[in-house]
């Protein structure tokens, strides 16, 4: 098999330990391996950058483990090596031969042939901005589970706040529970401390706030509060970060807050996983397999099996998830219009994932043209449908279903 590579190294790198094996040409012809050890420190990784410059090494390939390849690919990034982050099922050693100083070897000796797929590595500030948004997303569900503590606490106590509230720590809520807190027990006194319209529902407030609300509640509502605020002031510092590391971005991110259903939050986390450079994703198609919302491709024998959706970016996924659910929930828009034609016939999870798809197809063409988005309609589906072919097949679906049908033009 010809040799692409002349000069390259294979790592295979662990949590204290990277094992490297460098390949290079030898005397008559053949192919000259070094394999050496080092611990993963900071000096190490370092010694080891050093080495490879001196074999004249010009590509790397390291397995994505964990996180734990992450310092070794800064030291080596820092000092111009062409890297390559392969993912391990995808270079799976042969049965019986497993050992770190084989898988080494065995990257090194697919690296030289040109046989390895590098996978999608951010640039500095993307992954930065990663590091913030998914960060900033657990917050939030941290924060959401705590809402749900609270209400189950009210709930145990017989306190019915969020049957009369459409939101149990809004201001009107918030004002309540401390009093609570504070040993305020008197329905009658409780219920004045709403606000805005929630003031027209004090009968119901106050028979929402009579119960058995006792210490240990208090103690348990105030310590869930205290880590509420201190969950949202964390949130606030990291949405102001987020802006400031968002600024180059800040024309991609206003982009695609023009689809249906994303909005700024949503937008902001899927530059953080695609990037803006489209360059890197040869088409819409290749972005939404690497991002594991396209059907799964499975056909032996002439049959097609599961047609599940791969593996993909699982944050990239959750947040195109939530917003296909928002562009449902739109009026008149061809999102939404595309998921209700496919929930009758698929279900709603599914036509949620293949709005997902939409999406992340809509913003690969708006990143890679600079433009945005056009909404098509909600009538797109129906806007080219021959009239009398459409009357004939709702005719025939109510006539299977055992009516007689007369049809007359409306008045």
């Amino acid at each position: 098999m010809d040799v692409t590579v002349e000069r390259c190294a294979g790592l295979d790198v662990g949590k204290e330990e990277v094992v490297a094996c460098v390949r290079t040409p030898g005397e008559g012809g053949r192919r000259r391996q070094e394999i050496r050890a080092f611990p993963t420190f900071t000096a190490q990784l370092e010694e080891l950058a050093e080495w490879l410059g001196a074999e004249g090494v010009t590509e790397v390939v390291l397995e994505a483990t964990g996180q734990y390849w992450k310092p070794v690919w800064y030291v080596l990034e820092d000092r111009g090596f062409e890297l390559l982050l392969v993912n391990a099922r995808h270079v799976k050693m042969v049965p019986g031969r497993k050992s770190d100083v084989a898988d080494a070897a065995w990257l090194a000796e697919l690296l030289e042939h040109g046989l390895l797929r590098g996978s999608f590595v951010p640039p500095p500030a993307l992954r930065e901005l990663r590091d913030l948004t998914r960060y900033r997303k657990r917050l939030t569900q941290q924060h959401t589970a705590e809402c749900q503590r609270v209400q189950k606490v009210l709930e145990d106590a017989g306190i019915k706040l969020d049957s009369v509230a459409s939101n149990v720590l809004g201001v009107s809520g918030r004002a309540m529970l401390k009093a609570l807190v504070a040993g305020e027990r008197d329905p009658e006194v409780l219920a004045e401390l709403a606000r805005g319209t929630l003031r027209n529902k004090i009968p119901l407030l106050r028979q929402a706030l009579y119960g058995r609300f006792s210490d240990h509640h208090a103690l348990l509502v105030r310590l869930a509060m205290e880590h509420l605020e201190h969950l949202e002031a964390m949130t606030a510092a990291l949405d102001a970060e987020v802006d400031r590391v968002m600024a180059p971005f800040a024309e991609a991110r206003d982009r695609l807050d023009t689809i249906t259903g994303v909005g700024k939050r949503a937008a902001e986390c899927i530059i953080a996983e695609i990037g803006v450079d489209m360059a890197r994703f040869p088409s819409a198609a290749h972005l939404a397999s690497w991002a594991g919302v396209c059907p799964g491709n499975n056909i032996t024998g002439g049959k097609r099996r599961s047609g599940k959706t791969n593996k993909g970016d699982r944050w990239l996924s959750e947040v195109l998830y939530e917003c296909a659910w928002a562009a449902a929930r739109s009026r008149k828009t061809y999102l939404g219009a595309q998921f209700w034609r496919l929930a009758g016939r698929k279900g709603k999870k599914k036509a949620a994932v293949a709005v997902s798809h939409s999406i992340l197809v809509i913003a690969w063409h708006l990143l890679s043209r600079g433009v945005d988005y056009d909404d098509l309609g909600g009538d797109w589906f129906t806007r080219g449908t021959d009239p009398e072919r459409r009357k004939a097949a709702l005719v025939k679906q109510l006539q299977a279903l055992g009516y007689a049908v007369t049809i007359r033009p409306a008045a």
